[in-house]
């Protein structure tokens, strides 16, 4: 089935790839937390969320902030607040740990609902999870 996609959209069908459309649904799905990160609120949710279990912490040193744990104390008690530079790479890491965790729980949903049929879903126009 796969392999007659090769020439897809020869005949005016339109669509994306399967996982492009999965990506763009993470991405949306990700965005858990509504408080922007420069707020004091978004700031705590964010941290609390990648300090929350040991593998958060692991994603969240290889692609956020590289700070000590005093520093982070000081951050989550609002004795100093992080530089903007920090703030953005906080934000990457909490996008990347959501993204992961989202992305380990829909696969599973995934592997159940397309089944052995996969190659039906090469090219969709939309996809959606309730997550």
């Amino acid at each position: 089935m796969p392999e007659s996609n090769n020439d897809f959209g020869r005949f005016g069908a339109r669509g994306i790839k399967g996982h492009e459309a999965v990506a763009r649904q993470l991405d949306a799905l990700a965005g858990f937390v509504a408080t922007p990160v420069t707020a004091r609120r978004g700031l705590l949710a964010r941290l609390h969320y990648l300090t929350r279990s040991e593998r958060a912490r692991a994603v969240a040193r290889e692609a956020g902030p590289t700070v000590t744990d005093r520093t982070l104390k000081a951050w989550l008690d609002g004795r100093r607040s992080p530089s903007g530079k920090n703030l953005r790479n906080i934000e990457s890491a909490y996008l990347q740990v959501r993204r992961r965790n989202i992305a380990r729980y829909v696969l599973g949903r995934l592997n159940r609902d397309l089944g052995s049929q996969w190659g039906q879903y090469a090219y969709v126009t939309t996809i959606g999870f309730a997550a």
